[in-house]
């Protein structure tokens, strides 16, 4: 269960630096690059949880820029907690913003990439355009994407990532790569970097099924 009443946690991340806040956020889309002062390519991670994936990503590329996506305060403190321990880690920011909103964030190919790791698989099935991977969410990343833009997505939930192929196909997306058991595959696994969510469920024994998304 995410944390989200953490007494604080929103006047910490009204303060941070490390946070790029609604007003901003909305006035640079388009011009991320004056965000962060340089011209490398952006990629997002939507639905960071606590951001040890983004984090890690992060410090193993600094020639690429993140923004690290989440809508609960009390989980993006966690996040804020790990990045204030880096002073060094230039190329990673925040944004505490609902995930239907980042067409109005980003201009059309502003992003190079999309992580999506252990999303909320919203289990009814009226509330199917609320997955991160449904058709609705894929026309959104389409239209911030450059050109040859990717989405990473990552689950432990069968069910979640069946419904996830089968919206690519239907969206016209191509599946470049998928597997159902990440880390027994050698080919998918290498230089996988594993969020929280991931570790535990691992360590139950639940394999992890990752694809790999282009556009049509």
């Amino acid at each position: 269960m995410r944390l989200r009443n953490i007494p604080g946690s929103r006047e910490a991340i009204a303060g941070s630096e490390f946070v790029v806040h609604e007003d901003v956020m909305r006035e640079k889309r388009g011009h991320w690059d004056e965000v962060f002062g340089n011209d490398h390519p952006l990629y997002l991670e939507i639905g960071m949880g606590k951001g040890r994936f983004i984090t890690e990503l992060a410090l193993q590329n600094p020639g690429c820029n993140y923004a690290g996506i989440e809508k609960y305060s009390s989980v993006l403190l966690r996040a804020l907690e790990k990045r204030s321990s880096l002073p060094q880690l230039t190329n990673l920011l925040f944004l505490r913003m609902e995930a239907e909103d980042i067409t109005e964030v980003f201009a059309e190919g502003e992003v190079a990439g999309i992580y999506l790791n252990f999303s909320d698989p919203w289990p009814k099935d009226r509330h199917a355009k609320r997955r991160l991977p449904s058709r609705q969410f894929l026309a959104r990343y389409d239209r911030i994407l450059q050109p040859g833009g990717r989405v990473e997505f990552k689950t432990d939930n069968q069910d979640l990532f069946a419904f996830a192929l089968e919206e690519a196909a239907a969206a016209g997306w191509r599946v470049d790569a998928y597997t159902r058991d990440l880390h027994h595959d050698a080919e998918m696994v290498r230089g996988n970097i594993m969020t929280e969510y991931e570790e535990r469920f691992s360590a139950q024994g639940n394999p992890i099924c990752k694809a790999v998304l282009s556009r049509g």
